[in-house]
């Protein structure tokens, strides 16, 4: 089968390797149909690592992913071959103490698609995976739209997580595919919300005026409390989903006094500042996004039930023999891509 490998900054090689086969009873094995390029693949391909997690050449890369089962393990009842399946890439070990508190996304023992040092990444013809990790999707999703409910369970937990009431006034820093995935799905679940987001590139602000916004500004020109009315301007709520460092600032001034601060975005440095008199002032909360938890199955109802309208999300296609282009679209924010998805089967729907 082939595989795609990181071979050094800026270099992706695709290689022959052997098909994984089943090895457990709860496996299953998948073709896998479409991978998107996620902002984390793009920070190791241009920068080999992301944080603390560094890469050792070759490394394999990838993690949003849909497929098409074509192999069950012995004990599997919920799977058969042929079912479309959206893949959640976080395989938790179910044993630990995080586990068993039910935070499965904090495993002691968690392996990632395509993270240094856990589990192969999703750019591959096949692979194995807990049946657990498979959530069947209907044939009104693409296989397209499947390969994105990843990036939108993420989103959709950060929602979950701010805990936001009816009527909610929320900041959007970063129109990025997690910020439009936090706004969609804000407007999917959270009733009468009023949402500002906010970008450096006018094209991704057209895109979330598309799915909802009901306000867009450039970054740098968002409407300070002062600007137009001492608490006009103010949030309930603000999403950082950029990962800019210096945005936390900018959370700060547009948040109201005891509103949250969700962190959703990764910042490319191991060090945040921010101003601690105003943290403290406003009695400000931060609530860190560690990915996503039980989130990828709603996010696939949401999208069945067109409350979601993903579409929007979706803005490049490569075949693999192409994937290079890919990335480099990707990183260099170029023809309005939002999402590029790799087409790795060629199948249809």
């Amino acid at each position: 089968m082939r595989i795609a490998y990181f071979t050094g900054i800026g270099q992706i090689d695709i290689q022959d390797a052997p098909e994984p086969q089943i090895t457990e009873p709860g496996e299953v094995k998948v073709r896998i149909d479409r991978v998107g390029v996620c902002g984390s693949d793009v920070h190791y391909y241009a920068n080999g690592k992301i944080g603390d997690q560094l890469l050792t050449y070759p490394a394999t890369l990838g993690h949003e992913c849909s497929g098409t089962i074509v192999e069950v393990g012995e004990t599997v009842r919920t799977l058969r071959e042929g079912t479309r399946v959206a893949i959640d890439p976080a395989i938790s070990c179910g044993q630990c103490d995080q586990c068993r508190a039910g935070r499965i996304h904090t495993c002691r023992n968690l392996r990632f698609l395509g993270s240094p040092g856990e589990a192969p990444g999703a750019v591959a013809d096949f692979h194995v995976l807990p049946a657990e990790n498979c959530v069947p999707v209907p044939s009104q999703i693409s296989l397209d739209t499947a390969a994105v409910a990843e990036p939108l369970s993420v989103g959709l937990y950060a929602v979950r997580l701010a805990e936001m009431h009816s009527g909610a006034r929320i900041a959007i820093l970063g129109a990025g595919p997690i910020g439009l995935s936090v706004l969609l799905s804000a407007k999917a679940t959270v009733a009468s919300t009023q949402i500002i987001a906010t970008d450096l590139l006018p094209e991704r602000l057209a895109i979330a005026a598309s799915c909802g916004a009901n306000a867009c500004c450039l970054a740098g020109e968002e409407p300070f409390p002062g600007k137009s009315g001492p608490r006009e301007a103010e949030f309930d709520f603000v999403f950082e989903c950029s990962g800019d460092p210096e945005i936390l600032d900018v959370a700060q001034r547009l948040i109201t006094p005891g509103g949250k601060i969700v962190l959703v975005g990764i910042p490319p440095t191991d060090r945040l500042s921010f101003d601690a008199h105003v943290f403290r002032r406003k009695e400000v909360v931060f609530q860190a996004v560690r990915r996503q938890r039980g989130c990828v199955e709603p996010a696939v109802d949401l999208l069945a039930d067109d409350r979601i309208d993903a579409s929007a999300l979706i803005t490049h296609h490569f075949p693999l023999e192409n994937i290079t282009e890919a990335f480099e679209l990707a990183q260099g924010y170029k023809d309005g891509v939002i999402k590029a998805i790799v087409d790795l089967s060629g199948e249809g729907g």
